[in-house]
């Protein structure tokens, strides 16, 4: 049980980050659904932790996977999805989010270095502006081609549709 206490509320996140920039750590920020999580999760949040000393994640709510993803998702709830990640040896801190983007608790953390996959142009990053205009970094990682938590979904969809013949269920 030591890992969900990786799950802060976002007051306590900010008093960590303050803590850790105090002892001249770099602070990683990343954010995402993670709703299924696979390898091209684990890859690249290793990834985004090599960038700094402490990596935080901001995960999105269910209601705002919910809102991005459709009614059908996410398929783990926000707890869940926190409870695994936090078990991940790459990861210091999660803090969920409730907006559809992590702009205001990325602005509200003050993170050192800001991380999103390659296939996010810069001016596009949620939070972006934010932290070069504070000095900061935003870099991109590539990608795990093909591993997803959509993809994942739809490949159980195909399995299962195909064994049971039973289109409702499968749309």
């Amino acid at each position: 049980m030591q890992s969900i206490k990786k799950l802060l509320p976002p007051e306590s996140a900010k008093k960590l980050v303050k803590d850790w920039k105090e002892q001249g750590k770099k602070v990683v920020f990343t954010n995402g659904c993670f709703d299924i999580l696979h390898a091209g999760h684990v890859h690249y949040l290793e990834k985004a932790r090599a960038e700094g000393n402490a990596l935080v994640i901001g995960i999105n709510s269910d209601m705002s996977v919910r809102r991005l993803k459709g009614e059908k998702r996410p398929i783990t709830t926000a707890l869940d999805r926190s409870r695994v990640l936090a078990a991940l040896e790459a990861v210091d801190a999660i803090v969920i989010f409730e907006e559809d983007t992590p702009e205001q608790l990325i602005d509200y953390l003050a993170p050192d270095i800001l991380v999103k996959g390659a296939d996010w142009p810069v001016d596009k990053i949620a939070g972006a502006a934010g932290v070069l205009s504070r000095g900061g970094e935003v870099k991109t990682i590539e990608l795990l081609e093909g591993r997803s938590s959509s993809s994942i979904i739809q490949r159980i969809k195909d399995v299962y549709c195909g064994r049971n013949n039973e289109p409702e269920s499968c749309k």
